[in-house]
């Protein structure tokens, strides 16, 4: 895993008088017809004490439904879950700080539970908030990141936006991982960047951003450090007929847009919904 962090000097980090500024995607020559890339930054994006996140919304959510955000299951207050563990509707208190389009701490957003978390076939948590998106939108005049809801296609030009580091890594989207075995866990389908996206320690759960359209594909979780074969922090990729392949350097993160369809009416986490691609506990 892009391991999470922990200690004091490194929380300061979090309300630090410098930021980064945050990085445009480049305009890529297209045609007349096709979309204009837009300019990808931190808006959106929340620090953790030991991670990264960032607010989403699916594209039937409500100004009016308590807001959530997405971050990896490894960065869970409870620890990590075991293979086959998930975890839903558990209180929580955490706290996350909510950055402007500059990298800038504006404000603090708490959870009332962790409404969805583990890390089985993906690594993904979501919190469900105290705070509407309505009324986050009118304090800080910030809007939340939607969720693609289709497959995202290899080429793409995506940015991985670091609420802790207040940094953003510009890559494009290499390939997908049939499955990529880390330790004692395995992740279905993941995302592969190109070598550009040299992720570290602390950008787990963040966002990964199409750059194209603004949206989140996948959130960033691991990368493979030393070369070693399926260990922790050295995920090695599975393909359908069992061959194993090591990448050093290269990074990963968990696809998304399977996890649209559970969430619900009032933002409420649904496993049984048609099309939920989520595990059940």
């Amino acid at each position: 895993m892009n391991k999470p962090l922990i200690g004091a000097f490194l929380a300061a980090l979090l309300l630090g008088a410098g930021t980064a500024p945050a990085v445009a995607a480049e305009n890529v020559p297209t045609q007349e017809a096709a979309p204009t890339a837009k300019a990808v930054t931190f808006a959106g994006t929340v620090a953790l004490s030991n991670c990264s996140g960032s607010v989403v919304r699916s594209p039937d959510s409500a100004p009016t439904d308590p807001a959530l955000v997405l971050s990896n299951g490894h960065c869970l207050e409870t620890g990590f879950p075991g293979p086959g563990e998930v975890l839903v509707d558990r209180p929580s208190t955490r706290t996350f700080t909510l950055l402007n389009a500059s990298g800038s701490g504006v404000g603090t957003l708490k959870a009332s539970k962790i409404a969805y978390g583990t890390m089985t076939d993906t690594d993904l948590s979501l919190y469900e908030l105290t705070s509407t998106y309505e009324q986050i939108e009118s304090s800080y005049g910030i809007r939340a990141l939607e969720l693609e809801t289709a497959h995202p296609v290899a080429g793409a030009a995506i940015t991985v936006a670091s609420g802790y580091w207040k940094r953003t890594y510009s890559c494009d989207i290499d390939g997908f991982a049939h499955r990529l075995k880390e330790g004692r866990w395995t992740w279905k389908d993941s995302v592969r960047y190109t070598p550009e996206c040299r992720t570290i320690g602390g950008t787990s759960g963040s966002p990964v951003i199409d750059d194209a359209t603004g949206k989140v594909v996948a959130v960033n979780n691991t990368g493979n450090e030393s070369g070693e074969k399926c260990t922790d922090n050295n995920p090695c990729e599975v393909d359908e007929n069992g061959e194993v392949t090591v990448r050093e350097g290269i990074n990963y993160a968990q696809q998304t847009y399977n996890m649209v369809p559970c969430i619900g009416v009032g933002n409420k986490i649904d496993l049984d919904r048609e099309g939920c691609g989520l595990p059940k506990p």
